[in-house]
């Protein structure tokens, strides 16, 4: 079984801002798959499905970004999985220009709340990761209002795709391995 971790913050207000790129793609995913987000468990909004052939889990914390680790850690106690062969995230990376996808097997949380509290609460840094690109924040800009804000008109479609390039990236990490996923986006 997999368990695929979107993050993001809840609610309306946070809906389409750069930080709720995880969220986006488990949207993708759930439209994909048919796999609808239809009951609340592990502090976060689930659905289960099959994803090629696979068990899935698909979750939205509902933690807020900084204590995403709570609804993980929860649901991998339940499901008693293994992080390193079991566990996807997904998430923004202000790293990357927008649109583009960096998939790895493990890493350092390079800055990011959401991943820091991940780490923290499984205990490690091997997991595989879907980074979405969402573009580097203007220069005097706070990072905390770049990624709570929107995505231009022009990067919206640009987005779009992203968001169902990176659920096809973790439909080939659950069907072949990382390493074609990573071949194929990175």
């Amino acid at each position: 079984m997999y368990i695929i971790v979107g993050l993001g913050n809840p609610g309306s207000k946070y809906e389409k801002t750069r930080h709720n790129a995880g969220f986006r793609v488990i949207d993708s995913l759930a439209g994909k798959y048919g796999i609808p987000l239809d009951f609340e468990k592990h502090k976060a909004a689930c659905g289960k499905g099959i994803i090629e052939g696979e068990k899935v889990l698909l979750m939205k914390p509902i933690t807020f970004m900084n204590n995403s680790g709570e609804a993980v850690r929860n649901a991998m106690d339940f499901y008693k999985i293994n992080p390193e062969d079991e566990l996807i995230v997904i998430y923004d990376d202000i790293a990357l220009a927008v649109g583009k996808l960096r998939i790895r097997a493990k890493g350092s949380a390079g800055g990011h709340n959401g991943i820091k509290s991940i780490i923290s609460h499984t205990g490690t840094q091997n997991f595989k990761r879907v980074r979405v690109g969402v573009g580097e924040k203007p220069a005097r800009m706070d990072l905390a209002d770049y990624v709570l804000g929107h995505f231009s008109k022009e990067d919206v479609p640009i987005m779009e795709d992203a968001f169902k390039d990176a659920a096809d990236a973790v439909s080939i990490i659950i069907s072949q391995d990382i390493n074609a996923a990573m071949n194929k986006y990175n």
